[in-house]
């Protein structure tokens, strides 16, 4: 139960419903920010359940399937690469956490969001810094996250070939910043995360 302990804390506090938030995606080049938002039944054990950076793909597509199907509720929320661009990516993570939250079909009392900073969300919340890998409703959302943005940028790579999307999932890799050097930006790229290149 090591994994419940924050959610233990706030139902102390008569917060019964809670959805763990997270999002995949901040740091690429191209494509949205993903976010998701995850309400599980209370101490839930679910098999190998961590922040999904510490996971691999086929281990996190088998729990995406489980998280899925065992949850109260799941919501995912994007923010496009023109949001990103004109809002500033930490406030298109926001922007993307919150439509995680209205998307869900279950209303909750609190949310715990994998962070320091949570000046942009718009319901009750709590921050919690590497909550991926403390909070059972994190680690869920970031898997979450993370397969579903995965696999949008795997069908991004078929619509703009050339420059490995599938590989990368539009982090700036060698290959990735060689790709754009030859073949310009794609309609997908951030603009703003471009100009640092030489």
């Amino acid at each position: 139960m090591k994994m419940w302990e924050i959610e233990s804390a706030l139902r102390a506090e008569g917060k019964n419903v809670i959805c763990g938030v997270d999002e995949a995606g901040r740091g690429p080049l191209a494509g949205p920010v993903c976010a998701a938002a995850v309400i599980l039944p209370f101490g839930l054990e679910i098999e190998g359940l961590d922040d999904s950076k510490k996971l691999t793909a086929k281990k996190r597509d088998k729990l995406y399937d489980e998280i899925y199907a065992k949850a109260v509720a799941v919501g995912v929320g994007f923010a496009d690469r023109l949001e990103i661009d004109e809002l500033n990516i930490l406030n298109a993570t926001y922007l993307a956490m919150n439509r995680a939250m209205m998307n869900l079909s279950h209303s909750f009392d609190i949310a715990i969001i994998d962070g320091n900073r949570d000046s942009g969300i718009e319901y009750p919340s709590v921050t919690v810094v590497g909550g991926d890998g403390k909070s059972a409703s994190v680690a869920a959302a970031s898997i979450i996250a993370k397969v579903t943005r995965d696999r949008l940028m795997e069908k991004l790579d078929e619509k703009y070939p050339g420059y490995g999307f599938s590989r990368h999932k539009g982090y700036g890799t060698k290959e990735h910043y060689a790709a754009i050097r030859e073949l310009g930006p794609c309609p997908e790229h951030r603009v703003t995360f471009l100009r640092k290149m030489h």
